[in-house]
């Protein structure tokens, strides 16, 4: 059986028409590869090479063997490829806020496993700064979340769109007394916001309705149960937008960052590309 090593350094050596060049492609000292190319002659029974100086020139044993030394080649690393290749390229632990989870995004993930089917896509929706610190934990590989504008670090930052709303039909009067929020529960970067902005102005407020999901929220505000903050994307056709003229100034700005975690997958930085890619689409449509 012909030693594949031996081979590699025959077919250098020919290529680089020479011992020299050939030893630095294959990363052995000249001596070395004039060793194997003696030892693959000993084993074909065949002088292969003519060596005259620096310059080398084929046999005719040689141009023989020369095909059929680049056909074992590359069959051997087919081979290694397809043995070393897994049946699947595991799972892709995603997490997404809702409100993004909501807007298309379930259609751009549903596409993707399709065109992958070796990778296991398991999706999460969360508020962001549970995303966050899910990833910094290592129990996610990929994730899209709201933060603070500024910040460093991720694949892709995308400046966010958000905005005071009340119901378009049954708007509350907000003038005076406590003003009646609509949000997540605690941890959540809007509702943080929004009693921010409240205590910044010396206005008082409660939580007038709490909900883990965006629909509920959405809901809640067309209904007319009070005021939230809510991303361009989410807000409905039955939400009005409140502005400074109605005595609510724009609260402090957010950021979407897509942020992978470290020695992600080329399968995760593959569903990284698609993702920035539908975050740019939406960031442009609502400028």
């Amino acid at each position: 059986m012909l030693d594949l090593e031996l081979l590699r350094s025959f077919v250098s050596v020919v290529d680089a028409r020479g011992f020299t060049r050939a030893g630095e492609r294959v990363h052995r000292t000249q001596s070395t590869v004039s060793q194997q190319i003696r030892r693959l002659e000993v084993d074909v029974g065949q002088p292969l090479l003519i060596r005259s100086g620096k310059d080398v020139s084929l046999t005719e044993a040689g141009e023989r063997l020369l095909s059929y030394a680049r056909r074992l080649l590359a069959l051997a690393e087919e081979a290694r490829d397809v043995v070393s290749r897994p049946d699947n390229e595991g799972a892709i632990r995603l997490g997404v806020p809702e409100d993004f989870a909501a807007f298309r995004l379930a259609k751009l993930l549903a596409a993707f496993s399709r065109s992958q089917p070796r990778v296991r896509l398991d999706v999460r929706t969360d508020q962001s700064t549970q995303l966050r610190r899910d990833l910094e934990r290592g129990e996610l590989d990929l994730a899209l979340f709201k933060r603070a504008a500024g910040e460093t670090g991720g694949i892709a930052v995308w400046p966010e769109r958000v905005h005071w709303v009340t119901s378009k039909n049954h708007p509350r009067d907000t003038t005076s007394g406590s003003v009646p929020l609509i949000g997540f529960p605690p941890g959540c970067l809007y509702r943080a916001g929004a009693i921010h902005a409240l205590e910044s102005a010396g206005r008082s407020w409660h939580m007038a309705y709490t909900s883990s999901n965006l629909s509920g929220i959405q809901a809640a505000i067309a209904a007319g149960m009070g005021l939230s903050i809510l991303a361009e994307i989410a807000i409905q056709a039955d939400h009005r937008v409140l502005t400074a003229k109605d005595g609510f100034a724009p609260i402090d700005k957010t950021e979407v960052a897509l942020v992978a975690a470290p020695h992600a997958s080329p399968a995760t930085l593959r569903l990284a590309e698609r993702l920035a890619e539908f975050c740019e689409t939406v960031q442009s449509r609502a400028a």
